[in-house]
């Protein structure tokens, strides 16, 4: 009787059902509950942006005020030309900024696609294995390798050049090689067997079939390496000595070694500075997306 009893289903009272205005109100309180929680988080994310937009803007004794204030007394926008065009030369930075990153993404594609297409789409032994070795390699973090390196790049009398910064990014990057493959291995297989038949070769088919596909993908990987190249300071600092070769991330940590009472023109160089990276990534910025979201949810 007891284990009839405790096997009967529980009989529940059939709640109130709602009408479609109740129901419309209930989704018009969540849609607005979600908007202000939107416009809360990109406030928070916003107020540092804000407070750098402000401060490039004051004067100096605007900088200076107790307690601080956000909006200045008159707008200096000369900080701007002043920052950049002071004892340090940005615009020399700029341009080594510039060749470093074009190169190092220039290796970051040349050598994250080829094992991309090799490990999505041919067979060999130990494959997944060489896979699992790969992805194992992103769990070691980069300080840890600094050393060896120096010492290896000193050895070869590559202090103070470029090379230490760009060619090592002609060997890979786990990160990009993993998102890469995953993209590649959505395209379907039927694609690849068609070219095969009319004599394609691998590198025909990647060159042709799979790279045009994957345009997303490159986009994100792209943007991902500019942004990572761009802003590099430790690396930069560590291999870079002479005035002429240093990039613009070690030039605005010279700048607030130098002025330091002065961060309105250091706060106007260093939005001057984030400038390429907000253009490249609004015009790119729906590519980009679809990119990482075809990377991240069709892997198999």
């Amino acid at each position: 009787m007891l284990l009839e009893t405790a096997a009967r289903p529980a009989r529940t009272k059939p709640g109130p059902s709602l009408t479609s205005d109740q129901a419309e109100r209930i989704r018009r309180i969540r849609r607005s509950g979600a908007y202000v929680l939107l416009i809360i988080s990109s406030a928070v994310f916003l107020l540092p942006f804000l407070w750098m937009l402000t401060t490039s803007l004051k004067s100096d004794a605007d900088n200076l005020a107790f307690p601080p204030q956000w909006l200045p007394d008159s707008f200096h926008v000369e900080n701007y030309v002043k920052g950049w065009t002071g004892s340090l030369p940005f615009t020399r930075f700029l341009l080594n900024t510039i060749l470093i990153t074009a190169l190092s993404m220039a290796g970051n594609l040349i050598s994250c696609v080829l094992p991309a297409y090799a490990f999505a789409r041919m067979r060999a032994r130990a494959a997944g294995i060489m896979f699992t070795a790969l992805l194992a390699t992103m769990m070691i973090p980069r300080e840890i390798t600094l050393v060896p390196k120096f010492i290896m790049f000193s050895k070869l009398g590559w202090v103070d050049t470029y090379l230490p910064l760009v060619v090592p990014e002609f060997f890979g990057v786990a990160l990009y090689i993993f998102l890469l493959r995953q993209f590649f291995t959505t395209i379907p297989q039927e694609l690849i067997d068609a070219a095969r038949i009319d004599g394609a070769s691998e590198l025909r088919i990647l060159w042709s079939v799979m790279l045009p596909l994957a345009k997303p993908a490159i986009a994100a990987i792209c943007l991902f390496s500019f942004v990572g190249n761009w802003n590099q300071y430790l690396e930069n600092t560590l291999y870079l000595r002479s005035m002429e070769k240093i990039t613009l991330a070690q030039g605005l940590g010279m700048f607030s070694g130098q002025y330091v009472t002065q961060y309105n023109q250091m706060m106007a160089v260093a939005l001057l500075s984030m400038l390429p990276i907000l253009v490249v990534f609004f015009l790119a910025q729906k590519t980009f997306i679809r990119g990482v979201t075809l990377t991240g949810i069709a892997g198999r």
